[in-house]
């Protein structure tokens, strides 16, 4: 079961699909994850929520992950559930390279794992550069109308000088009042006797 999620055609954004097609059970102890060879973009499996079936029995369900990487690798457990205590698990932020091999150790099921299948393709930067040359070549360089610019610049320019004149004419034209107690009040000292 899967179903898509978002897909952007012609880019390098990931491609993201729900993923569910792991059911365990006593019947079918072991599920793997496996992305075809042929695709050759980078592959995660980014888990969501492990959930209990409803014909679950009242007893510890444990489920555990192995990542086939080459190397022989331990299995991890990853959530232990019981029907009356812990149903159902989020499992946020849990994100494998496949293949992955989920494997229900204990257990009669059944238990459901899902997630979210992401691909995201990998452009080279060759690639891209030619592109962008060719567009480039296709298309010459756009420039303004001769003496569209020159206005323009020239009346900024009139407009900034007559702004900081303005400025000038506010300020005042004596030196600054000079330190100490009142000075700058707008009166004059009294006479000494």
């Amino acid at each position: 079961m899967s179903f898509t999620d978002s897909t952007d055609s012609g880019s390098d954004r990931p491609v993201s699909v729900l993923w569910g097609e792991c059911e365990l059970s006593s019947a079918r102890s072991s599920c793997t994850f496996r992305v075809s060879e042929e695709w050759r973009c980078e592959q995660q499996l980014v888990l969501r929520t492990v959930c209990l079936g409803e014909a679950a029995r009242d007893e510890f369900h444990v489920l555990e992950v192995l990542a086939e990487d080459g190397e022989s690798r331990a299995p991890v457990p990853l959530a232990t559930l019981k029907p009356s205590v812990l149903p159902s698990a989020s499992l946020a932020g849990v994100e494998l390279t496949p293949p992955v091999t989920f494997r229900l150790r204990a257990g009669s099921g059944p238990v459901y794992v899902s997630g979210q299948h992401v691909s995201i393709m990998d452009l080279s930067s060759d690639e891209e550069e030619e592109e962008e040359e060719e567009e480039a070549a296709e298309e010459p360089p756009k420039k303004p109308p001769k003496g569209s610019g020159a206005q323009k610049g020239g009346a900024a320019k009139k407009r900034k000088r007559e702004k900081e004149e303005e400025l000038n004419s506010l300020a005042p034209e004596g030196p600054p009042p000079a330190k100490g107690r009142g000075a700058g009040r707008g009166r004059k000292a009294a006479p000494k006797k």
